[in-house]
């Protein structure tokens, strides 16, 4: 699978992406800052989330009242402010791309992600893993004729099942009307392993769920985490996940959902730096004698 620049698979780097999902309270200046940021850590990518509030927000909850910063509102007021216009968004594609980052988004409806395909561009799409379970959001992204991440969290196996079935059907109808070719599985789709509890103990997790996954679906499996600690996410990798994904912050104690279950700067780096060790340490599993233990071999 490519994305971008990046080649995602066995023998390739893992594809690090720093989550900044709402984190910027709405704020462009503040999610420029959280890129730079991320590109200060190494990251290879960046990815906001995108919702039409209207359509994303159960009813039930639209009404509710939430305290915030800028005083008490509903909870769709809330959310509505969280979102960044279509002039911001194209501002922060010019940021991610002058950082050298790779920036896409997950989208929470239709509407959503057409607007977010249409200003950023992005090399792929993701939908998340509330969404799963919505076929038109997923036939939807299938006919952008973009690469797919999905997240499991919260998901049977039944489900995530149906879900990959949908997005195969949708990019066989795009091929059967000339709008597009028939790919590979593991060319279009990326399941990702999630928890969906914030955050997630570390016992909860399951990592060897992600050779499952990649057992009974053949393609790439990515791990988007939300557990407090960093280790787990290295080990996600050490299991065979090709793409991770965390929360990222620049401010823990900042107002808002996910910032205390996030990664600052500091974190992150240290993740990457990790990972990338890990890579290095891997090796081809090849049997042989180093040519720096030659002198040590000959001596003893």
């Amino acid at each position: 699978m490519k994305i971008g620049s990046h080649v995602l698979g066995n023998g390739h780097p893992c594809f690090i992406v720093a989550e900044l999902g709402a984190n910027h309270n709405g704020d462009l200046d503040t999610a420029i800052r959280m890129i730079e940021a991320a590109q200060g850590a190494g990251v290879d990518a960046v990815k906001i989330q995108c919702r039409t509030p209207s359509l994303a927000i159960p009813p039930a909850q639209q009404a509710t009242i939430r305290a915030t910063p800028w005083g008490d509102m509903t909870y769709l007021d809330y959310r509505t402010k969280l979102e960044l216009s279509e002039g911001a968004l194209a501002e922060l594609a010019a940021a991610a791309a002058q950082c050298g980052l790779v920036l896409f988004a997950s989208a929470w409806d239709v509407p959503a992600l057409e607007r977010c395909v249409r200003v950023l561009q992005p090399p792929c799409v993701k939908i998340p893993s509330a969404c799963l379970t919505d076929d038109v959001l997923l036939r939807a992204a299938a006919h952008t004729i973009l690469p797919v991440f999905l997240s499991t969290g919260m998901s049977t196996d039944a489900e995530i099942r149906r879900a990959v079935g949908v997005l195969d059907v949708a990019e066989g109808s795009q091929r059967i009307l000339g709008l597009g070719w028939q790919r590979p599985r593991e060319q279009r789709l990326m399941l990702f392993y999630c928890k969906s509890a914030y955050p997630t103990e570390s016992g909860q997790l399951n990592l060897a769920a992600i050779r499952t996954l990649h057992r009974q679906y053949g393609g790439p499996v990515g791990y988007s985490g939300h557990e407090g600690g960093l280790w787990t996410t290295l080990a996600a990798v050490v299991m065979g996940a090709l793409a991770v994904e965390r929360h990222f912050t620049l401010d823990k104690t900042a107002f808002g959902t996910d910032q205390a279950a996030s990664l600052e700067p500091k974190e992150f780096a240290q993740l990457v730096t990790a990972i990338r060790e890990w890579e290095r340490a891997r090796g081809d599993g090849t049997i042989r004698v180093l040519d720096s233990e030659k002198p040590v071999m000959e001596k003893l």
